[in-house]
């Protein structure tokens, strides 16, 4: 299994402190049946992750993970934060796509989706990248409306749907809306988005054996399927997309 989302490289953000960590890590994705594992480091106003000291990273972690007799390759990525000036960063070689692909994380703040966000995912597109717009049932402003999402997709963007997420860890509202993303055709991955081993881990079998019993084989084999493809560089399956009804709320007098 590939996981594409996860804060594993050591203290350069808010996920592994250090080797240990990201070998304690490493060891229960291991468990879980991961053997590769795109590191994602955020790039936003708290934490300045380049790509240069991404690569760097990344081929440290790998000789202590080969030292400690773990069998999970890390590979390259980046979370970075929407701002507007992310392409002409990509042009000075500062963001790390996801291994190297034409696939690019972008991250929503947690109560809003700028108003600029439309146009700066076309020009992405424009540029020959594909947009993977990280954990959006967290995002508040499209849980209240659904329809920018169906938007976003319907003009070509992806999306990524953390395995936690899926499970109820981050509360009914947010696991509701991940299986009405589901439901919708709105998404192409599922992630960890890990941070650690204590309340932010994996869960991808949980997450895995929750979509084969709620929606069947198929839906497992493609997201499993998508992030293998996705690390090779190769275009993602991808279901015609539907908009999420919204319901209606009901008051009781």
């Amino acid at each position: 299994m590939v996981d594409i989302h996860c804060h594993i490289l050591p203290g350069i953000d808010d996920g592994a402190k250090d080797f240990s960590d990201s070998i304690m890590m490493a060891r229960e994705a291991e468990k879980e049946g991961i053997h590769t594992i795109i590191a994602t480091p955020h790039l936003n106003s708290l934490y300045d992750n380049r790509k240069d000291l991404i690569v760097t990273k990344v081929i440290e972690l790998n000789q202590a993970l080969k030292d400690a007799g773990v069998n999970v390759t890390i590979l390259p990525g980046q979370e970075p934060r929407i701002y507007g000036e992310i392409l002409e960063d990509f042009e000075k070689d500062e963001i790390q796509t996801l291994n190297n692909s034409q696939y690019i994380f972008i991250e929503f703040p947690s109560n809003h989706v700028p108003r600029y966000t439309e146009k700066l995912l076309f020009d992405i597109q424009v540029k020959g990248l594909t947009p993977i717009i990280v954990h959006p049932e967290r995002n508040s402003e499209l849980i209240e409306r659904p329809e920018l999402l169906y938007n976003l997709v319907e003009k070509g963007a992806l999306t990524q749907v953390t395995a936690s997420s899926l499970c109820g860890y981050f509360g009914k509202k947010i696991k509701n809306f991940s299986m009405q993303i589901i439901e919708a055709n709105l998404t192409h991955f599922i992630a960890s988005d890990a941070h650690n081993v204590i309340n932010r881990s994996f869960k991808m079998l949980e997450a895995f054996d929750f979509i084969e019993e709620e929606y069947g084989p198929d839906y497992v084999y493609l997201f499993k399927e998508n992030a293998d493809l996705l690390i090779n560089g190769k275009s993602v399956m991808k279901e015609i997309p539907m908009p999420i009804k919204k319901k209606k709320k009901f008051l009781i007098f």
